[in-house]
């Protein structure tokens, strides 16, 4: 056999395999990068299917009802544990995805407590939940990222069941996963994934698993440094937060920048040197005005760490005794995580949907996500 013929034999197996080659790497991941309406409107319904009767959030203050998305079943649903948290996991009637669908603030003080706990902590670390309860978690690979100890604490409570049902669902062959949740669901999900991805480096979870996430109405789960992390391990498309921009829930926690939460290099640190060159009134002057803004955002800073750690976590130990108290942080730079798929209001939003006056809530709930999402992406 010449070696042309040769040539072009070897060829033709390669361009053979080629295809199967490829439909084996597509084949390793059901679910698809990138926002898919139809998807989320399928979570949607999942997590407020999992608001029961305790829920202070009704679907709709209009009385609309909301009713499990078809196509998905629900297979375990977890005790109520740490500030009355829950999760559920649903299963694709396909068996090829699962969900884990994260509770959102119900209507008891506890609930409430995970989220006015409110001080930040490192994304790496220890807690102590009880005595005979520790959680150890990764959520960041950089040592400046910080994430709100309320709905870490709720995380530690909820992640071995977590972890448990996934092994399970593994083995019966389903490798995809979508993490969701609705306002507090939502912030908790932004951790879950984070440690669930960590757990994946780590090799404590089988490395062909695949996580995507939609938050929807989350709240800023963590300062920039952690959200920078999320964004990194979620990148191409496998991490999104849905807000309404009339809904006030993602604006919150409050956040407080200073100099100190600046990267290293920048020139805020060295003022004097700056203002070396300048006549001394001048310097005199421009230095006082900026110690005294500094001043003022150091002292915000003191203030929200004691009223929003330690008063909070006095608080916490009625519903938690044995809950040792974390070391927090000096900073209180929260910001929002997760590409934004942002649902814009406008005059005929607002017809259906005013402002009134003490429903706080009018633009949180289930039906104005729903609504928009059907309106701008005609699902």
């Amino acid at each position: 056999m010449s070696y042309p013929m040769m040539r072009n034999i070897l060829y033709g197996a390669i361009l053979m395999l080629l295809p199967a080659a490829s439909l084996t790497v597509r084949g390793q991941s059901v679910l698809q990068a990138g926002f898919d309406p139809s998807e989320y409107l399928a979570m949607l319904r999942i997590d407020f299917t999992g608001q029961d009767s305790l829920s202070s959030l009704p679907a709709s203050d209009s009385g609309f009802r909301v009713n499990p998305p078809e196509g998905y079943i629900r297979q375990y649903r977890s005790a109520e544990a740490g500030f009355k948290n829950r999760w559920s996991m649903w299963y694709r009637r396909d068996r090829k995805v699962a969900v884990i669908s994260i509770r959102g603030t119900i209507a008891d003080a506890a609930s409430w407590l995970a989220n006015f706990y409110a001080a930040l902590v490192p994304a790496n670390g220890v807690l102590q939940l009880s005595d005979s309860n520790v959680f150890a978690y990764q959520l960041a690979a950089d040592e400046k990222a910080m994430v709100h100890v309320g709905w870490l604490v709720s995380l530690g409570f909820l992640a071995p069941s977590m972890v448990q049902q996934i092994r399970k669902a593994y083995e019966k062959g389903i490798h995809d996963f979508i993490i969701s949740g609705h306002s507090q669901g939502g912030a908790i999900a932004f951790l879950t994934s984070s440690y669930l991805h960590y757990l994946v480096e780590k090799e404590q979870l089988p490395s062909d698993i695949v996580f995507k996430t939609y938050c929807s109405a989350g709240p800023k789960p963590g300062n920039l440094y952690y959200a920078y992390d999320f964004d990194f391990i979620t990148r191409n498309g496998w991490g999104f937060n849905v807000v309404n921009a009339a809904d006030w829930v993602p604006e919150s926690p409050f956040s407080i920048q200073t100099v100190a939460d600046f990267n290293k290099t920048n020139p805020f640190m060295h003022v004097d040197l700056a203002l070396k060159k300048q006549p001394f009134l001048v310097r005199w002057y421009l230095k006082g005005k900026y110690n005294r803004l500094r001043r003022s955002t150091r002292k915000a800073q003191r203030n929200f760490r004691n009223v929003l750690g330690n008063v909070m976590y006095r608080q916490a130990k009625k519903t938690l005794p044995q809950l040792k108290a974390p070391v927090y942080s000096n900073g209180y730079n929260y910001q929002r995580a997760g590409v934004p798929i942002v649902l814009q209001p406008d005059s005929i939003y607002y017809q259906k949907f005013p402002d009134i006056p003490g429903r706080v809530f009018q633009h949180h709930l289930f039906e104005p996500y729903y609504w928009m999402v059907k309106r701008y992406y005609g699902r």
